[in-house]
């Protein structure tokens, strides 16, 4: 199992946790591959992680998401850590708005995602957080 790998388990704990019927924000933490890591089988030319992250799966999924009510809130680079542990460097996060976690689980829980999508992720990324978060104020 790749450890970014979103999985059935995590969306259905997701899915009891969240409240349906309001919006989600999920926030990405990203640690880019210094070159793309796809597996056999994938065909792609070479790219730095970077490049397959914003070039390939961000578009991928926009297609994918095309119609859906998601809402870019955020996207930029990390500039410094002021608290937490040296060894969690992250490259850049991201803040996205869903209408409802129904909405981002209609979009990453299909195999068009598994086999189109995700791969670019998968290789694009080192390390990867998401969280669920709702809107407290």
């Amino acid at each position: 199992m790749n450890p970014i790998e979103i999985t059935l388990q995590a969306l259905d704990a997701a899915e009891r946790a969240i409240p349906s019927g309001q919006p989600v924000y999920m926030l990405n933490l990203l640690r880019y591959r210094a070159q793309a890591r796809y597996e056999d089988g994938f065909d792609a030319a070479p790219c730095s992680g970077r490049e397959a992250f914003h070039e390939r799966y961000r578009p991928a999924f926009r297609r994918l998401a095309a119609g859906k009510p998601i809402a870019p809130m955020f996207s930029g680079p990390i500039l410094a850590s002021l608290v937490g542990s040296p060894s969690e460097r992250w490259d850049e996060a991201a803040l996205n708005e869903y209408g409802y976690f129904a909405t981002f689980r209609s979009i990453v829980d299909t195999e068009t995602y598994r086999r189109e999508v995700a791969p670019h992720r998968h290789a694009a990324l080192e390390d990867f957080r998401l969280f669920a978060l709702a809107k407290a104020m």
